[in-house]
């Protein structure tokens, strides 16, 4: 079948009234809008889109609803190329640049601002290196044998650990401590610093053991956290009123080790993705469209975005807020490595 122009035409005006409404969308609704055309013409294009499989009929109700072909094609073709609001792209680089260099508080505050702006359920990994690398430490004196250990890792995460002494601890001969080894394993691995720290001797040796183990400890992490936002957003859609839709969404967003490995075998290297049904290849997906962006800095560390919700997704909106979000965090990790 040719695809004409009018025939996109009426394609992508009944998946918007579609995505709108949630309603199947008939030839008389269509005839409304005034497209210059006869009621009778636009049916014959209905049908001949829904005998092309881009879209299907409802049980026996008289309108259309899109397929997964329809809602690919409209998506790699008739989708407009919407930009946030220059307002809105204001509030959100004001909400991420009062933010501190802390991950923990990118994670959750790109959760939150996915799921307010695109009203759909927001799914953020934390930036990951294939090497946990040193950063920085600091050793701040609690008590005459207590130090508290700030360890800074170059993906972002930080750890906190308390270490007891058996000498007096002084904080100039902390910082003194600490200088010397953010020289040393600046930029280490794990197994390096292992080494560096046969070189070292008393207190120094101890802090260089303690690091050397949590950052192996890092190495062996076969997970690593999703937050997650938005889940009221995407449960008020229609498509999840009936209990056991609503049940069957919130066990897909409870399987973790699922989502993981959605998020990070389909996240694209540069871009934003969307995969939609079963082209995700998981039967639990069929139901759900992703649209995921990743963010990092090649060779260093990087996680995704992305939020996910019925195949009736506003796509636009949802593609056009995780591109600017996923654009945020570049920018975030680009000043956190900056600043090493």
């Amino acid at each position: 079948m040719k695809m004409t122009e009018r025939r996109q035409m009426i394609l992508a005006l009944a998946i918007k009234e579609y995505i709108n409404k949630a309603q199947p969308v008939g030839s008389e609704t269509l005839a409304k809008m005034d497209l210059g055309v006869s009621s009778a013409t636009i049916r014959n294009e209905l049908a001949a889109l829904e005998e092309e499989g881009y879209l299907t009929h409802p049980h026996t109700s008289a309108g259309r609803v899109p397929t997964e072909k329809g809602y690919r094609y409209f998506v790699e073709t008739l989708m407009d190329n919407m930009e946030l609001t220059t307002a809105e792209q204001q509030m959100i680089r004001h909400q991420f640049h009062q933010v501190t260099l802390d991950v923990e508080q990118w994670m959750r505050l790109s959760a939150a601002v996915l799921a307010h702006t695109s009203k759909m359920a927001a799914l953020v990994t934390a930036p990951s290196a294939n090497q946990t690398r040193f950063k920085h430490v600091e050793l701040i004196a609690i008590s005459e044998t207590v130090a508290m250990m700030v360890l800074v890792l170059q993906a972002g995460t930080v750890k906190q650990q308390m270490l007891y002494s058996t000498d007096l601890l002084e904080q100039e001969d902390l910082r003194r401590i600490a200088n010397r080894l953010n020289e040393k394993f600046g930029g280490r691995s794990a197994a390096e610093i292992r080494d560096q720290a046969r070189n070292l001797s008393g207190f120094a040796q101890h802090v260089a053991e303690r690091i050397h183990q949590i950052i192996e400890q890092m190495d062996r992490r076969t997970s690593r956290e999703i937050y997650r936002d938005g889940l009221l957003d995407i449960l008020r859609q229609p498509e999840f009123v009936a209990v056991d839709k609503m049940q069957q969404l919130l066990e897909v967003l409870e399987q973790r080790t699922l989502l993981e490995d959605m998020l990070n075998n389909l996240a694209p290297a540069h871009g934003v993705q969307v995969v939609i049904g079963s082209e995700g290849g998981r039967e639990e997906f069929n139901d759900y469209s992703l649209v995921m962006a990743r963010y990092g800095i090649a060779g260093e560390a990087s996680g995704v975005v992305g939020v996910i919700g019925p195949l009736r997704m506003p796509y636009p909106r949802a593609v056009s807020t995780v591109k600017y979000v996923s654009q945020m965090l570049d920018d975030l990790m680009m000043r956190f490595y900056s600043s090493r």
